[in-house]
């Protein structure tokens, strides 16, 4: 005779989203779901089921539940095609509700902030290979040495003021609009991978039809708010002609907000001109429609080539995140202290140049963190020391008053294993506490930035719902306080069929749309998968799910016309 359970449901019965644990005396604790144990309208009903571990299952099954189901038919279908049916529903940005974690003292930032504005004034930074910014900061009241540009005290400063503090990233279906700044948090995928790596294929260059599908992944992805833009560099179109369609896939292929090229000059070009083709013209110049990022090369270098990006960016009013790319040991001290400062001080040159373009440009203070293995020179993620620097990042942000850009789904692990889950919860988390408003590399980062994952971008996905679950905070109402619930259930009783479960379960948890949480004996009979085959058969599903957002005939026409155009108008190059 099999051990026998008893519990009390009350006049609202739970769905199926519910479950309890039962115990087995002297053996185990097994999970069962509810749904086909209670039904729908059967008020008050007392379940007494057998509890059958002989069949490795641990099913339970009472007469009453299954009279319910053989005569309503069909409830718990329709719940369940109602879960799995296409959806393209995309989540608000986060707007925090939780306060951002601070390292740092007043004192600490002040002599951080003067150390920095110290080295703009006594070492300075160089602007290699470009004449027309040397001018612009001599005549701004820079001193100008060769390619040595040293800055004056708060004359950086004073040049930032123009930033706005946060600014609207405009899409094509204004439904997926971005605020950039403030509390809010922006998620954008995994950028600049040669790599990408699935189970079927392995690890390999990228190609355009990767690329394609990786826009695709993200225009499905209901955590994720930005296409992003290089989500893999596609290696088989030439590289002064790959930026072309690249933007048309984000253009095409999703209706949420994109970035632009910046390898060269004219493809920040390239980029501001398809956008006018898609928004209007006069719409571009009012408005902004990119954020694009612009790499400090560290220590204290701004190249030509990133510069003549931002500067076709800032002139034409588009956003530039302005990032010092940091290893530290490598490329900064070793010290979290320093490497604050040198942040800084490259942070307030590069958004002060900016600036000196076009006052009021939208930018956004970037810092790109790791530090160094000192045994093989591999960078490293999700360490104590990039958090301290991330945190104490966005402290510096805030007091300068500009939306800051840090985190992402980092990790050094080869593959979607242990090591990058560790990295990047990490790593995501230091984000979200960090104030960070907008967040590149939120999924799909693998092997310290080489390479894109198919598997790793919808793991990491799936988990950035926790990060707007969090972000959201403790309620505090009277639904929250739940005293009625208290008062109903009593000593000694369960709250699965009480009024305020009913009212509140569907919404009250988070739940992952892709991790396991069955039984052992389910998880086994269905072929004891890992959380990396579960997400290759969730690729697989979003994109046969995937359907193409609609876009005006005239439009897309007179963009491929423009690829075509430009396309045709040089050789190409893969250099």
């Amino acid at each position: 005779m099999p051990p026998r359970a008893r519990w009390q449901v009350s006049d609202e019965t739970v769905t199926a989203d519910l479950g309890i644990f039962l115990e087995r005396r002297h053996k185990d604790v097994a999970f069962f779901p509810l749904a086909p144990l209670i039904p729908r309208g059967h008020a008050k009903l007392w379940a007494i089921g057998a509890v059958n571990f002989s069949n490795g299952r641990g099913c339970i099954m009472t007469e009453a539940a299954t009279r319910g189901r053989r005569g309503r038919g069909g409830g718990g279908a329709a719940r369940r095609a109602e879960r799995s049916a296409v959806s393209f529903e995309t989540a608000k940005y986060i707007e925090r509700n939780i306060p951002n974690f601070e390292v740092l003292t007043e004192e600490a930032l002040d002599i951080i902030e003067a150390n920095a504005e110290q080295i703009l004034e006594e070492v300075g930074v160089n602007f290699p290979d470009n004449p027309p910014a040397l001018e612009r900061w001599r005549e701004a009241g820079a001193s100008v040495e060769g390619e040595r540009v040293r800055i004056p005290k708060g004359l950086a400063r004073k040049l930032c003021a123009t930033a706005p503090a946060q600014f609207t990233q405009h899409a094509r279906n204004p439904d997926r609009n971005v605020v950039i700044g403030g509390k809010n948090l922006v998620l954008a995928p995994v950028y600049g991978p040669p790599f990408v790596r699935d189970v079927a294929g392995g690890r390999r260059y990228a190609t355009m039809a990767d690329f394609q599908k990786f826009v695709k992944l993200g225009y499905m992805s209901k955590w994720l708010h930005h296409s992003g833009g290089t989500v893999c560099e596609p290696t088989d179109v030439p590289v002064n002609k790959r930026h072309l369609d690249m933007l048309l896939a984000h253009m095409t292929l999703s209706d949420k907000p994109f970035m632009g090229s910046v390898t060269e000059p004219s493809r920040a070009q390239d980029s501001v001109e398809m956008c006018e083709i898609l928004f209007g013209k006069d719409f571009v110049q009012e408005n902004t429609v990119m954020t694009s990022l612009i790499n400090i090369n560290s220590p204290m270098t701004f190249d030509d080539v990133m510069m003549g990006a931002l500067e076709v960016y800032a002139k034409n009013n588009q956003a530039c995140i302005i990032s010092p790319f940091i290893v530290g040991g490598a490329m900064a001290p070793v010290s979290v202290a320093g490497t604050l400062t040198q942040v800084f001080a490259e942070v307030l040159a590069g958004i002060a140049y900016s600036q000196l373009i076009r006052p009021g440009a939208p930018v956004i203070m970037g810092a790109f963190v790791t530090s160094i293995d000192m045994n093989s020179g591999a960078p490293t993620f999700g360490t104590p020391e990039a958090s301290h620097i991330t945190y104490g990042a966005g402290q510096l942000a805030r007091r300068l008053g500009l939306p800051f850009r840090s985190a992402g789904s980092f990790c050094g692990s080869k593959l979607p294993d242990a090591q990058a889950a560790y990295e990047t919860a990490n790593s995501l988390n230091m984000g979200l506490l960090s104030g960070v408003n907008f967040m590149l590399h939120s999924c799909g980062w693998l092997e310290g930035g080489l390479v894109s994952s198919f598997e790793k971008f919808v793991m990491d996905a799936d988990q950035l719902g926790t990060l707007h679950h969090l972000a959201a905070g403790v309620q505090i109402d009277e639904n929250a306080q739940a005293m009625d619930a208290i008062r109903e259930v009593g000593p000694g009783g369960h709250y699965l069929g009480c009024a305020h479960t009913q009212a509140n379960f569907k919404s009250a948890f988070w739940k992952s749309d892709l991790l396991d949480y069955k039984p052992f004996e389910t998880w086994e009979d269905e072929g004891a998968r890992d959380t990396q085959a579960l997400a290759t058969l969730r690729v697989e599903k979003m994109l046969n799910d995937y359907q193409q957002p609609a876009i005006d005939p005239a439009t897309l026409e007179a963009l491929t016309e423009f690829v075509a155009r430009k396309k045709a108008a040089e050789p190409d190059s893969f250099m």
